[in-house]
């Protein structure tokens, strides 16, 4: 009987590329993203390429009840959700004083309160089982302050605290959790956050969403607690544990400024 992975944030980016992999390595899919049409365009393809079951629901996850929603429409459908992937998220680029609150309040609502709640719905049904792994999609911008993305960066921040913390009490259970953190990665996501201009994004050679998806999962199937693509990438997460923090600050403020 095939499994089946759960994955937000599938209409584009690295979300997409997971659905691919796992539709790759004979896994039935649930496809959650704001935009349909294309998951049922992403559909139509792995079904008939590879001859898996895909279900997709079209949802704004940074709405209040959106994660009781999606997960009672599994419950519904009587899906065992064995692979958990929170890839949706988007961030704000901006002086704090100047960035718009109902954007931040949706960036809340969706990196940390979707996540926790569906991540918390979804891990005891697989403790119960003794099986299954959850991958939630934090980013390098989890392991220091970053000025000019303060909400975005903070939200990260918790999802990789939070998966580790998880990881640590069920992996007893069968369970696996891991916190993918990218560098910036060829997607929407620069344009959607309105910081395509920064310095982090114009003076550095981007690895595209196929590459970190399939880093990810590797990372995921072996159950490492937090997965960092790229070298240069952990070995930057790696120093600003020995730097004063005031220091990371200013760093961070220059490669994030235009």
């Amino acid at each position: 009987m095939k499994k089946t992975a759960l994955i937000t944030g599938a209409s584009g980016g690295i979300g997409f590329e997971m659905a691919r992999i796992f539709a790759k390595n004979n896994t039935n899919l649930i496809l959650v993203a704001r935009n349909k049409n294309k998951l049922d365009e992403l559909k139509n393809e792995l079904e008939n390429q590879f001859g898996v079951s895909v279900y997709t629901i079209g949802k704004d996850l940074s709405s209040r009840e959106s994660a009781r929603e999606l997960y009672e429409e599994t419950k519904k459908q009587n899906i065992p959700v064995e692979y958990l992937i929170n890839n949706a998220g988007f961030g704000d680029f901006g002086m704090f004083t100047d960035t718009d609150w109902d954007k931040e309040e949706r960036m809340i609502n969706l990196n940390i309160k979707t996540l926790t709640l569906l991540t918390k719905l979804c891990i005891r049904d697989m403790a119960e089982r003794g099986s299954g792994k959850i991958m939630n999609v934090a980013s390098t911008a989890a392991f220091q302050p970053g000025p000019l993305m303060a909400v975005y960066c903070s939200t990260k921040s918790y999802v990789l605290n939070f998966s580790q913390a998880i990881n640590n009490e069920v992996k007893s259970r069968g369970v696996t959790v891991t916190a993918l953190c990218p560098g910036p990665t060829e997607s929407g996501f620069q344009d959607a956050s309105g910081m395509k201009e920064s310095k982090i994004v114009t003076k550095l050679k981007m690895p595209s969403s196929k590459t970190v998806a399939e880093y990810g999962y590797k990372a995921m199937m072996k159950g490492k607690p937090v997965a960092i693509h790229g070298f240069i990438n952990r070995m930057l997460a790696l120093s600003v544990r020995f730097m004063p923090r005031n220091v990371v600050v200013k760093v961070t403020r220059i490669l994030l400024d235009k």
